[in-house]
């Protein structure tokens, strides 16, 4: 499952030494992972530029279905750039030059009759800074629906409900919901925006470092909601902290410098890394 890159490989894989725990004692990968979990996102041999500057260079990498997928490495390695070719947000930045495959469920989303709107419905995505409309709680949640043509107040009141619920928010908010949005805190405002974006039931969420900007409560409840989540969405994360990686993830892709330098199970990434590059970066030693 290692991706090749022109760097030092070791010659023996050695143990890592990390201030970290991996994962939760009663959670480990099932040994049918391709009936339980099959193959859903493939990149082919991806690389991006941005102009002249080479930011994804030959990535080959396969996520599975209903498990969380976390990209690590340092500032401008790449993380990013890749998570926003999954739902063709990079389509809007000038002078962007893509090579390669990025196929959902075996159809190229780069083809030239793939739908962006429908791609976007199917791949939904909560940023690094919580970016809740100036509208009141409730119709931050329906928004999507009504620009999807869905008015009927029966079925926005049971999405609005169900994708609260979804993202441990209802019991907090169910008193307010003609609120401005605005008023939550930055944890509640994150959660409100996961929230918007489950109810327009996607298969896969995008979290760019969504818990960046919140404290440890906050994000301690926004690494549970997303363990809770995968039960039903695919979910890939960018995050600098490699605890949380540690804490959330099933599988984690390394980069650095625009390549993928080794992508295997969290447990293997943090534990015994093959790559000598990534031992060196989740033990602290670079990055």
């Amino acid at each position: 499952m290692n991706a090749p890159a022109n760097v030092d490989a070791m010659t023996e894989p050695r143990q890592a030494s990390l201030p970290v725990t991996v994962g939760h004692p009663d959670r480990s990968l099932p040994e049918d992972l391709d009936g339980r979990h099959p193959p859903l996102i493939h990149v082919r041999g991806l690389s991006l530029h941005y102009a002249t500057n080479k930011a994804l260079d030959d990535v080959h990498l396969t996520i599975r279905e209903k498990l969380v997928t976390a990209f690590i490495g340092p500032s401008g390695c790449g993380k990013s750039t890749l998570l926003r070719c999954f739902n063709r947000m990079n389509d809007l930045i000038d002078k962007v030059h893509i090579d390669g495959q990025v196929l959902i469920k075996g159809q190229d989303i780069h083809h030239a009759g793939q739908d962006v709107i429908e791609l976007r419905k199917k791949v939904g995505m909560v940023f690094q800074k919580s970016n809740p409309f100036p509208k009141s709680i409730y119709e931050n949640i329906a928004y999507g629906l009504r620009i999807a043509g869905v008015n009927a107040r029966q079925v926005l009141d049971e999405t609005v409900e169900a994708s609260l619920r979804s993202a441990a928010l209802w019991d907090e908010v169910k008193d307010r919901l003609h609120s401005s949005a605005l008023g939550l805190s930055g944890g509640q405002q994150q959660r409100l925006c996961i929230a918007r974006a489950i109810a327009i039931k996607p298969e896969i969420i995008l979290m760019d470092e969504p818990a960046s900007a919140l404290d440890p409560v906050a994000t301690g409840k926004i690494e549970d909601l997303i363990l809770d989540l995968k039960r039903n969405f695919t979910i890939v994360i960018v995050t600098h902290n490699m605890q949380q990686a540690a804490r959330i993830s099933d599988f984690t892709a390394f980069f650095y410098l625009g390549k993928l330098i080794e992508f295997d199970t969290t447990r293997t990434i943090f534990t015994n890394p093959s790559n000598k590059q990534t031992e060196d970066y989740v033990t602290g030693r670079f990055g």
